[in-house]
């Protein structure tokens, strides 16, 4: 091959903060230089002559960028299709960027986010249809649903799909009563990207059947493919409850089970029942008491437990293996 031909590559790592306040899962949303406004994920380039490994250019990046020392940090996907960090007459230099998920507590780093322009969002602000902690979220029904019902009544498909449209709909969207798995939350972004409706697709220059004044926004739009970075990674960690203990990476050192289940609901987005989950955290060990009580919920004192960290040599998988929707 002719390598004046080839098309130039750069590298970038790409970073989904995830800490926890007020009930809510949030992601660490970096401003956008051209506006000024949060528009997507905190990410830079990867300079090999400074940087021996991946993760460690992504932390030293995130620290000068955002002043925060991130804790648990693991590698997601390596994202590069063109369209998606490009724009369709860009013929420039192709970004990869290498996606990570990254846990963080929230003490101490607002002051320091606001000097560099960057903020916690709450990411459901980001994937509406989501959040399940209060039932059925109205956006699917009167919104999401009706609008890829009619894309998948109109024929089209992408090559080598195995499934119908109507098919990959019942599968990510639970259409036609089956059941809603809220680990599939990359899957359902994709199949909205694919039918047009959400507005990075619209930016990307992706055709719709569907005429434009009838599409209403779903969910707040981000730069690039962030959006898609940020499903995976919200995906990714619903997953890990059911077999790593990360949650506790977002708990303070001290908690009470009702605060435990409410950060549980907030990044799984259902409904937990408070004896089952009770009961669920007792059968794993993966708490202890800490003698403590707490008066911070203003009615009666409730009992302070720790992460009991001796699980993680005790079993291979000391997660929350939690059961079917309550």
């Amino acid at each position: 091959m002719n390598e004046a031909h080839l098309t130039p590559i750069e590298v970038g790592l790409t970073a989904a903060i995830v800490a926890f306040e007020g009930d809510e899962p949030r992601i660490l949303v970096a401003a956008d230089p051209d506006s000024g406004t949060r528009a997507g994920l905190p990410f830079g380039p990867f300079d090999p002559l400074s940087h021996r490994t991946f993760e460690i250019g992504l932390r030293e990046w995130v620290k000068a960028q955002t002043a925060l020392n991130v804790g648990y940090v693991e590698q997601l996907y390596t994202f590069g299709d063109r369209g998606r960090h490009a724009r369709p007459d860009d013929t420039g230099m192709h970004m990869i960027s290498v996606g990570y998920l990254a846990l963080t507590g929230m003490s101490g780093s607002e002051a320091a986010l606001r000097t560099v322009g960057a903020g916690f969002e709450p990411w459901y602000r980001f994937f509406p249809w989501e959040d399940w902690r209060d039932g059925r979220p109205a956006i699917l029904d009167e919104t999401a649903l009706p609008l890829l019902e009619q894309w998948a009544k109109s024929g089209k498909s992408e090559p080598n799909r195995p499934l119908s449209h109507r098919e990959r709909l019942r599968h990510c969207f639970g259409a036609g009563g089956s059941p809603w798995d809220e680990e599939k939350v990359l899957d359902r972004y994709e199949l909205l990207y694919e039918a047009g409706l959400v507005e990075e697709a619209r930016r990307d220059g992706r055709e719709t059947h569907l005429p434009r004044a009838k599409i209403q926004p779903l969910g707040e739009p981000m730069r690039f493919d962030h959006r898609r970075i940020l499903a995976t990674a919200i995906a990714r960690l619903r997953a890990k409850l059911k077999y790593r203990p990360v949650v506790f990476e977002l708990m303070s050192d001290e908690f009470t089970l009702t605060e435990l289940q409410r950060t549980v609901e907030a990044i799984s987005g259902r409904h937990l029942h408070k004896q089952n989950f009770r009961r669920l955290v007792e059968t794993a060990a993966l708490v202890e008491p800490t003698g403590e009580t707490s008066t911070a919920t203003g009615g009666r004192p409730a009992a302070l437990f720790r992460f009991r960290r001796e699980v993680l040599q005790e079993r291979p998988a000391p997660g929350l293996r939690l059961g079917g929707r309550s």
